[in-house]
């Protein structure tokens, strides 16, 4: 019984090597279209920008580890799925059959219409941009989310001029409620980063940014974090159900039982948000494939775990549990000014996400309350003298 995966990030690698954690002895095929062996994305946009690391410290195991894991690595672009002969066609010609796939092919960077602009998403782009910040003097990064506002902090540690330029009314719009948007904002503006809300873009040249008729930014290196895309076009031509992502059950399988699809391309139900969900983080391509290793040798049982992110902006370390979709209510736990405090999103009184920044007693604690489906009232919440942990105990 062979399983293929299609895709070498995080979740590709982990299939693998959970598939083995699990006892499975069959052939395992890990196919990437990177020239390089399986890496974690999140130093990319931090450490390594600044030169705290290096591919080796982004690299998931050694490369002895898939000898001596038997795991195959080939590197080639799949570019056919034959559910009928369950066989991969790839870029060069050669045909890999399976008994299992796992469609693993994440996300690629949504584009800007314009030229002289870099993207940071794969190894080859963060090394090629961090070669040009060292040379740069005026950077501007359009985008104020997670990944633009890492690169912001980035190209500041280097002491570089850094203007971030967002076309909504605040940062990470999508994401946090308007009180840690503020936060990081004043945080980005007290390094010395020029941040322009409600912005668009016009033109881009060699040396500047044109926003409106009066309003440009000189600009040396210029890097786009404007969201992601899956990449859901391999399955849509093997006919596979697609949405905003490869649609699949809650044990992670397509409709073709011999399928299954797992991380950033895959949208799946939720059993938290009574809805079906997309989700872009490491945790959830490391938690979907330890669900579907056990499925695949046996064990099913349905993808539960808790959605978290985080991310690290100079010594910012925000931690976030849950999905805040559809919040009505907000309350804070802390003081901002402390630069340790989290924030309680509700929905129809329903504690659905926590914030924390520079907090992990209370991120801890959030993962447990909203795994457990249980809650505290937003008057607890706010109540610092009041013990998270027993809410759950």
């Amino acid at each position: 019984m062979a399983v293929v995966i299609i895709g070498g990030g995080q979740g590709g690698f982990q299939i693998a090597a959970s598939l083995r954690a699990e006892g499975y002895q069959e052939r395992i095929t890990l196919i990437g279209d990177e020239p390089h062996i399986p890496y974690q994305r999140p130093p990319l946009s931090k450490g390594f920008l600044v030169g705290k690391q290096e591919q080796r410290h982004a690299e998931l195991r050694p490369a002895a580890f898939y000898e001596a894991q038997r795991i195959t690595l080939v590197t080639a672009r799949a570019t056919a799925i034959d559910r009928l002969a369950r066989r991969i066609t790839l870029d060069s010609g050669e045909h890999i059959e399976y008994d299992t796939l796992v469609l693993a092919t994440g996300a690629r960077n949504r584009l800007l219409p314009h030229d002289n602009v870099f993207y940071l998403r794969t190894l080859g782009e963060a090394a090629e941009i961090r070669q040009r910040l060292a040379a740069a003097n005026d950077v501007v990064v359009i985008g104020g989310g997670f990944i633009g506002l890492e690169v912001a902090a980035a190209a500041r540690i280097l002491s570089k001029q850094v203007t971030v330029i967002e076309g909504q009314s605040r940062l990470m719009t999508r994401v946090v409620a308007p009180v840690v948007s503020e936060y990081f904002r004043s945080q980005h503006e007290a390094k010395g980063v020029d941040i322009l809300l409600n912005a668009t873009v016009q033109r881009i040249s060699d040396n500047e940014v044109l926003l409106g008729e009066r309003t440009r930014r000189p600009a040396d290196l210029v890097i786009a974090g404007i969201g992601v895309a899956p990449n859901v076009e391999l399955a849509l031509e093997a006919g596979l159900p697609v949405g905003n992502g490869i649609t699949v059950d809650e044990y992670l399988r397509t409709p073709d039982e011999h399928i299954f699809a797992i991380g950033d391309c895959a949208e799946c139900p939720s059993l938290y948000f009574e809805t079906c969900v997309r989700l872009e983080s490491v945790q959830n391509a490391v938690d979907q494939a330890a669900c579907i290793a056990k499925a695949i040798v046996g064990h099913p049982a349905p993808y539960g775990a808790v959605p978290w992110f985080w991310t690290d902006q100079y010594d910012i370390h925000l931690q976030m549990a849950g999905l805040p979709t559809g919040f009505d209510q907000v309350v804070t736990r802390g003081d901002p000014e402390s630069r340790k405090f989290s924030v309680f999103y509700y929905r129809a009184g329903k504690l659905c996400a926590v914030d924390s920044i520079n907090r992990p007693a209370d991120h801890l604690a959030a993962r447990k309350l909203i795994g457990a489906h249980a809650t505290v009232s937003p008057d607890q919440a706010k109540d610092e003298s009041f013990d998270l942990k027993t809410a759950v105990s």
